[in-house]
């Protein structure tokens, strides 16, 4: 029922969901510009460093399916709430933490607290939008996080010889508390009214939706294509501007911000012209296919270098809004009562996909390496094999899907 759509609902429903994934998106990224001063202060290695910061993506996969079931039988108002607090709960641990073991399960209680900020407000908006609007605000709430990442970037390195790493932790912690009381206070109540079953019950609802045709319609492109858009952000993009464009680490940073803002210049797009698109019939699946499409062509003018690396990847970064789409594309494929369980369901393949994506690159680049390659050329076939995966994955999305599974 959408009767939350008079003049307060930006307000009510849409800010306090913007706070939390804006948090989200923040506290993944954060890691890269606070590591210099967590290798010099408590002396983590690389090896160290990097497990430390994969304990975010683990929680956050871990919890998938838990937060799925929970969104669908208590609402995203009660589930994002409580979770919240347990991500300020993290933040804490994690600004008091001397050793790895302490801030390594400060940030898995972040991974775990975060790993419903976009869902639920998915599912709110499936809730409390007409279907016309949901791709629009969909737009918007991916443009918060978008948001989220620039701040984590040279804003957050601005500020950190006032407030330190710690320092920035209890600003996050505080933040957090303030999202959880404002989304518990300010969204409607959306507890389900039907038969709730047993919990064996539910997990089998779980299992059929992933071996569901509806769903592994869905889920290698939500591998490839926002996952593997996640790899490269978060890892890849910077040996790729540095070994093959010939940036130093300053410019291939000046590229990720570029990268960064061609992502929030799509999202907004898509936020502002989503209800007129909808209206023309232009829905989520069309902008599924028509940006990936264009998406496969982007990469492979940055596999060729045929534009200048700031064209390029922007670009890059503005069609790869269209992965928000893949949420509600997919859940259209299925009755409404199951939204959050499909929703996470898709972000699970997702996090999977930014996983193998990032190991299985590092893999094909020390063999491309041991067989002697350079790291140029090695790069470059593991980025056309990543676009190769992408183009089969997007075969399935060319087919009509069937009417919406049980």
């Amino acid at each position: 029922m959408h009767d939350s759509m008079g003049p307060s609902a930006w307000g009510r429903i849409f800010l306090p969901f913007a706070l939390g994934y804006f948090l989200s998106y923040l506290l993944r990224t954060v890691n890269a510009v606070i590591s210099p001063a967590l290798t010099g202060e408590l002396g983590l290695s690389a090896a160290n460093l990097g497990l430390l910061t994969s304990t975010y993506f683990l929680a956050f996969g871990l919890a998938q399916i838990p937060v799925g079931m929970a969104l669908d039988r208590y609402g995203p108002r009660r589930v994002e709430a409580i979770l919240l607090l347990v991500t300020a709960a993290g933040a804490v641990l994690f600004a008091l933490g001397e050793s790895l073991a302490v801030l390594g399960a400060g940030r898995a209680l972040i991974g775990l607290g975060v790993s419903a900020c976009l869902m639920a407000a998915l599912k709110g908006f499936a809730l409390w939008y007409p279907p016309e609007r949901q791709s629009s605000m969909t737009g918007f709430i991916m443009a918060s996080g978008a948001m989220g990442a620039l701040v984590a970037s040279a804003p957050l390195e601005a500020v950190l010889p006032i407030l330190g790493w710690r320092g920035a932790f209890w600003v996050v912690a505080a933040l957090a508390v303030v999202a959880a009381l404002t989304i518990h206070r300010s969204l409607p109540d959306a507890r389900s009214s039907g038969p709730r079953g047993s919990l064996g019950d539910g997990l089998r609802v779980v299992a059929g939706i992933y071996v569901s045709p509806a769903f592994l319609r869905y889920a290698a492109s939500s591998a490839f294509f926002v996952g593997g858009f996640m790899a490269m952000q978060s890892l890849w993009a910077v040996p790729w501007l540095m070994n093959v464009n010939g940036f130093d680490l300053a410019g291939a940073a000046r590229m990720l911000v570029v990268l960064n803002l061609g992502s929030l210049v799509g999202q907004l797009s898509i936020g502002f012209l989503g209800v007129r698109l909808a209206r023309l019939g232009v829905g989520p699946m069309a902008l599924l296919r028509w940006g990936y499409a264009l998406l496969v062509l982007i990469q492979c003018a940055i596999l060729w270098s045929v534009a200048p690396p700031a064209v390029l990847w922007f670009a890059y970064g503005m069609f790869s809004a269209v992965n928000s789409q893949t949420y509600l594309a997919a859940s259209r494929d299925f009755q409404p009562a199951l939204f959050g369980r499909v929703s996470t369901a898709i972000n699970l393949m997702a996090f999977a996909g930014a996983f193998a994506v990032q190991w299985g690159l590092g893999g094909a680049l020390d063999l491309l390496q041991a067989s002697g390659h350079s790291i140029e050329a090695a790069l470059w076939v593991s980025f056309a094999g990543l676009i190769a995966l992408q183009a089969v994955a997007f075969l399935p999305l060319l087919r009509k899907g069937g009417r919406p599974a049980a």
